[in-house]
């Protein structure tokens, strides 16, 4: 027998965040193309769950803490390996396991002395396939979320049919990757006064009060066409939402990866971050806004509290103007 025939219970390990457990989901398709045979559960933090619990290669979601040490896995696939996924693998009773290799190593070169020496652009969810080597092809397939019947109706009812909309996704976990809250209202401000377009934010319950401050200074035309549900919509709503979307304005944050599971042209403003970290959106079309020769990023891997230097340029020297006219040229493009 062979080794795909011999496994039938298969364990993927993804602790966390967003935007990384979306990234897995073209493993999880492959994996189950490849082992239609096997059982696949996945394991990730409680809040993430809703991520992947309807994903049709899925048979099931545990957590770190629900799961039962010594329980048999033929094949767990590690995808977050660090100290505290080994840990949790570690417990269990795996014939084989496979990880993901993160070569860090690579990144504190080009974090802390601008030596890059990546041999081109290549996807993290290139990197999650590697670890699949010789049980599944090379990586190809999109992500893949599934709002539910429910998710679905009420991203209808939130937004209707009536207009195009631009998702705005204005929040992330770190300062570095914030494009400024004034900027951002000054593309809606355009946007709206030059298309029929209504503008939805989108974020969790810590982005609330930017949402209000954006909204309050707008002016009154441009404030009626936008909605917030930050902070008001599940994890999945907020799928559901981009689902429905037209186009997509994000910093690097997770929902940037949500909207390209659905295929949305996303406008994707990187500040600390940088491409070659591999978090670009995977199989769906984007322009990337970012300010180049900075000798000064990328500043960190994950993003920084404050800038280290106190210019912020990296996000200070991308006018929100030519941001709002590719914006506004794609609004007025007559639909293929």
């Amino acid at each position: 027998m062979t080794e795909q025939q011999d496994i039938r219970s298969v364990l993927v390990v993804r602790l966390s965040a967003i935007g990384d457990i979306v990234l897995t989901t073209p493993v999880l398709t492959e994996l189950h193309r490849a082992l239609p045979q096997a059982r696949i559960d996945y394991c990730t933090k409680a809040p993430f769950a809703p991520l992947v619990a309807s994903n049709p290669a899925v048979a099931s979601v545990v957590t770190p803490e629900s799961i039962t040490p010594g329980t048999a896995y033929d094949l767990v696939v590690d995808l977050q390996n660090n100290r505290r996924s080994r840990a949790l693998v570690r417990k269990l009773d795996a014939r084989m396991v496979r990880r993901y290799h993160k070569r860090n190593w690579k990144k504190v070169l080009l974090v802390r002395f601008k030596i890059n020496v990546s041999d081109g652009y290549q996807s993290v969810v290139e990197r999650y396939g590697e670890a699949l080597a010789g049980l599944a092809p090379k990586v190809s397939a999109p992500c893949a979320l599934f709002p539910s019947p429910q998710d679905r109706a009420f991203a209808a009812g939130a937004l209707g049919a009536d207009s195009p909309v631009l998702a705005l996704c204005f929040g992330a976990n770190h300062f570095t990757k914030r494009y400024p809250t004034e900027r951002f209202a000054r593309i809606i401000e355009l946007v709206t006064a030059a298309t029929s377009a209504s503008v939805l934010l989108l974020g969790g319950k810590e982005d609330e009060p930017e949402a209000e401050k954006m909204i309050s200074s707008l002016p009154e035309a441009a404030r009626s066409r936008v909605q917030s549900l930050a902070g008001k919509a599940s994890l999945m709503q907020s799928a559901a939402l981009l689902e429905r979307s037209t186009l997509v304005l994000t910093n690097d944050t997770g929902l940037m990866h949500i909207a390209s599971a659905f295929g949305k042209k996303l406008f994707v403003i990187f500040g600390s971050s940088v491409k070659e970290f591999g978090f670009m959106p995977w199989g769906a079309e984007y322009e990337l806004f970012e300010t180049e020769g900075l000798r000064c990023r990328p500043c960190s891997h994950i993003g920084r509290g404050s800038c280290p230097k106190g210019h912020f340029r990296c996000m200070m020297e991308i006018a929100p103007e030519r941001i709002a006219s590719r914006i506004i040229e794609t609004l007025k493009q007559p639909p293929q």
